[in-house]
């Protein structure tokens, strides 16, 4: 009897593998092709002559999607997204990494953004491959923007992160204060390669 038991949780849990890593090969492929549409979107909005050459000297690149905004009373916010730093090569295999906060106060709407972080400090780098990176002032860490769609001055002088967002929706903006970035350890299991990982890789180094 316990050895049907036994090789009955082996077959489950040899399932129960097989079954997340095709689910997760997914969401990278969606995931990377979708940050690669982004990395399109900024090459068509006005911002982008600053971005261009933010990127020249930056350590690394966060692209967040589709970050969603909604509440009543609370709203909260969230979003998956893509990490590439800087190598002597060009751009680095991507990774991954979720963003989200919590807010409280009369919110009453919906709104998805789609940000660039593009990240100029090696403080700002190291603590998000850290694990857990927490933006706000108590970080010592300054982020400013390039578009209306947030929260912010816009600067060609830039911060530690300077983050170019095009959103749409009932909020007036976003505000970054609060929000954590955490390493998404399961989609960093194993190396983002493939074919959408090198669009990606290859987009960003026709820009720099």
């Amino acid at each position: 009897m316990l050895k049907s038991l036994t090789k009955l949780a082996s077959a489950v849990a040899v399932a129960a593998v097989c079954f997340t890593l095709p689910a997760q090969a997914a969401e990278k492929g969606e995931l990377l092709h979708d940050a690669n549409n982004v990395v399109n979107d900024l090459r068509h909005d006005p911002a982008f002559g600053t971005a261009r050459t933010m990127l020249q000297g930056a350590e690394a690149i966060y692209i967040v999607p589709a970050l969603v905004k909604g509440g009543f009373i609370f709203g909260a916010e969230g979003g998956d997204g893509v990490l590439l730093h800087r190598t002597g090569h060009g751009w680095s295999t991507p990774r991954f990494y979720g963003m989200g906060s919590a807010s409280f106060g009369l919110q009453i709407g919906l709104e998805q953004a789609k940000l660039v972080f593009i990240i100029n400090s090696k403080r700002a780098l190291r603590g998000i491959e850290k694990g857990e990176f927490k933006l706000g002032a108590g970080a010592g860490i300054t982020v400013v923007t390039l578009s209306s769609a947030a929260e912010g001055a816009t600067t060609t002088h830039g911060g530690d992160m300077v983050v170019w967002a095009s959103g749409t929706g009932a909020y007036g903006g976003l505000t970054f204060n609060g929000t954590v970035i955490k390493e998404d350890k399961d989609l960093n299991a194993e190396p983002a390669t493939g074919p959408e990982a090198e669009a990606l890789r290859h987009n960003l180094a026709s820009i720099w």
